[in-house]
């Protein structure tokens, strides 16, 4: 994932108020006012009557990452997305966007700017599908290049790409009303695909759905990102959902930012009490991923490659490297035994470990474990990194590892033999 940044929030306030012109900007300065002496929403509400959608917003979303802003409702995670691309005006601070080698500054775009990333930079899917009754599910994906003036063989040739990504090509010519509510989430998500925006927002778009559909549709989103590599701002009041879904997430409260990590700094290392309260309940299978759990190994910088001995569940097994920290071989009690990557496509043999990246979830581990009767190897870019075992599957499940996962210099688990 890139470093560079897609957008950047600094500062930033959305506040509204109860009436347009004089009156409005006057009780604006008087909630400003209450904002930086520290008052909170209800206070400024009661006394000014302006409600504080966010105060002193800071982020920063990296181009080409997952990033899930979420919180309880009425927490500013809505109001925040809809700065993105206008739909709410910034009060104070400002929201950066680039587009392309440019940065648009949100505060304040001149009206051509604001068209220009509209139609090019950023796009949207809602809630409630948003689809136009009127016109066929191809119609209703082509509104943007329609709106861009693109012309009709362009045109379709990407509508029909788009709707074939996510399955509905064979609906093209349907109405809305004849699709489930699943599909209809899919012509949206390809009607904001389709004209290739550097940014897409998500708002709740799987919230309506019922779990199954809603699962699916996340598996699927996951598929279609590790080939478009899109920059995605989604929000969500699931924790569930942020946790599979998000490279990083933001926990919103009552218009504030409390905290922003990845998942397993979320859930692994909660900054406040109430995303504690958050995490209590969640479901670690779908959280923790496999750089946090795995014991790590060292492969040093030797030209003959490494041995490494471990020792899990009673049985002792021998690892061997290559030079560049690829995998030689694997033995259990001296016998050679058989790996196979685990690739989402094509189930790993019986019998062989599985290897993992430090990217899979604990799911992916606890299922390959469970399916070889070994320890799970993990890999970064080709190269062994670690492994998991029965303690740390056991570690992360009952969550008595954490002060183990978290430790900066952590007792090495493996062991040059």
């Amino acid at each position: 994932m890139s470093t560079e940044f897609a957008a950047r929030f600094e500062n930033v306030d959305i506040l509204f108020p109860p009436a347009e012109g004089r009156a409005g900007r006057t009780r604006l300065a008087a909630a400003t006012a209450m904002l930086d002496a520290g008052k909170t929403r209800a206070d400024i509400i009661e006394s000014t009557g302006v409600v504080v959608g966010a105060a002193d917003v800071n982020l920063e979303i990296a181009k080409g990452e997952i990033f899930v802003i979420m919180g309880l409702s009425g927490s500013g995670k809505t109001t925040v997305l809809r700065a993105v691309n206008g739909l709410n005006r910034i009060s104070r601070g400002r929201i950066l966007i680039r587009h392309g080698d440019q940065t648009v500054d949100m505060t304040n775009p001149a009206p051509a700017a604001l068209r220009a990333l509209r139609n090019r930079a950023v796009s949207m899917v809602f809630q409630q599908f948003a689809l136009l009754p009127w016109r066929t599910v191809r119609r209703n994906v082509e509104l943007g290049l329609e709106l861009r003036r693109t012309g009709a063989a362009e045109t379709r040739e990407a509508v029909d790409r788009w709707l074939d990504l996510v399955g509905l090509l064979p609906w093209a010519e349907k109405h809305a009303h004849e699709l489930s509510g699943g599909m209809q989430q899919r012509v949206g998500l390809a009607r904001a695909l389709v004209t290739d925006p550097d940014i897409l927002l998500m708002d709740e778009p799987f919230s309506a759905l019922d779990p199954l559909i809603r699962n699916k549709l996340q598996d699927e989103l996951l598929s279609l990102q590790q080939s478009m590599h899109k920059t995605i701002i989604f929000v969500t009041h699931d924790l569930d959902e942020a946790l599979k879904l998000g490279n990083r997430i933001a926990i919103m409260k009552d218009g504030r930012v409390i905290q922003v990590g990845a998942p397993e700094d979320i859930v692994l290392r909660p900054a406040t009490d109430y995303v504690a309260e958050f995490v209590r309940h969640m479901n670690p299978l779908t959280a923790i991923r496999a750089a946090s759990l795995m014991r790590p190994l060292d492969t040093g910088d030797d030209a003959q490659g490494a041995q490494f001995s471990f020792t899990d569940d009673r049985s002792h097994y021998r690892l061997s490297l290559r030079p560049d920290g690829t995998l030689d071989g694997l033995s259990c009690n001296g016998a050679a035994i058989a790996v196979h990557p685990v690739d989402g496509e094509t189930a790993t043999p019986e019998g062989a470990v599985g290897i993992v990246e430090t990217t899979h979830l604990l799911k992916d581990v606890v299922e390959q474990r469970q399916r070889s009767g070994h320890p799970v190897l993990v890999a970064e870019d080709g190269c062994i990194v670690g492994w998991c075992g029965a303690n740390e599957v056991l570690d992360a499940l009952t969550h008595a590892g954490r002060a183990t996962m978290t430790d900066a210099s952590p007792t090495p688990a493996l062991a040059p033999s």
